[in-house]
């Protein structure tokens, strides 16, 4: 999920199945007004129920967070330091000292979006582990700079560069908001172009599959950069011209071949952009 500021994003990953009925039947979710007028509480798992992934090893440049500092850093998760919510969970404002990483008082410091993977997430650990393994060793101006992680027990956090003009769904989507010009419309879509081109560089080639604007961050000067990977893959090799998948992204955004085929390329993010 993208660190989107502002009010909390709702964003649907799904199986091929659930992702057609979602998109034919378009359903209403579920009110819960009780939960819109309450105040989320972040709770944490003290017992860890399963050995950690031994087969995806975490980068050694990433910086490891104890649980406790990344409390201190973000007020002990306080309402008021979120910024947002996704699939994976909220995000929260930190500060942390810029040399030793250290938790450091508000306002001084390196400011830093903090992620925490919720306990019924849908992503899941998978995703959290596909996302270290991606951001912690892939390097770009038009991607999201991943500092570090905390994993103690089963509670999971990312710990990210903080884009101080949130994501560009709210600058395009939200009410009472300035239009953009038209030329930091066209920067932006350069920047999102430059970030894609790096990743289909690699070898192999890296399909991102969730490509929105609540993914898209913006920097202080509007550069835009590619946050979220974790529903990213390693597309095809050799002869090979596309991977086989199950249907996963965003309603609305998946190319359509996608969905009716599982079969994706690096064109299917190519379609997200459009």
């Amino acid at each position: 999920m993208g660190i989107c500021v502002g009010k909390p994003a709702n964003v649907a990953h799904a199986s091929s199945g659930q992702f057609l009925d979602d998109m034919i039947n378009n359903k209403v979710k579920s009110s819960s007004k009780d939960s819109k007028n309450q105040t989320k509480t972040v709770t944490f798992n003290k017992v860890s129920k399963a050995p950690r992934d031994q087969n995806l090893p975490i980068p050694i440049n990433l910086k490891a967070f104890s649980l406790h500092d990344l409390k201190t850093a973000t007020k002990n998760f306080r309402p008021d330091s979120l910024l947002g919510e996704g699939g994976f969970g909220q995000v929260f404002k930190g500060w942390i000292d810029e040399t030793t990483f250290a938790p450091a008082k508000p306002g001084t410091g390196l400011v830093v979006a903090v992620k925490i993977l919720k306990a019924d997430s849908r992503q899941g650990h998978r995703e959290w582990l596909t996302e270290l393994e991606y951001m912690g060793r892939l390097h770009h101006k038009n991607l999201v700079k991943l500092i570090g992680y905390s994993e103690e027990c089963e509670n999971r956090l990312l710990v990210y560069e903080y884009m101080p003009k949130g994501c560009l769904d709210n600058h395009l989507f939200k009410k009472n908001v300035q239009p953009m010009p038209w030329a930091t419309r066209m920067r932006i879509a350069i920047d999102v172009a430059e970030g894609l081109a790096f990743l289909h560089s690699k070898v192999p080639c890296i399909i991102y599959r969730d490509l929105k604007a609540s993914n898209i961050l913006l920097d202080t000067e509007f550069n835009a950069k590619l946050s979220d990977f974790g529903l990213a893959r390693n597309g095809p090799v050799g002869d090979n011209t596309h991977v086989s998948t199950r249907v996963v992204g965003t309603n609305g955004y998946a190319a359509p071949e996608y969905i009716a085929t599982g079969m994706f390329d690096s064109l299917g993010c190519i379609y997200n952009k459009r």
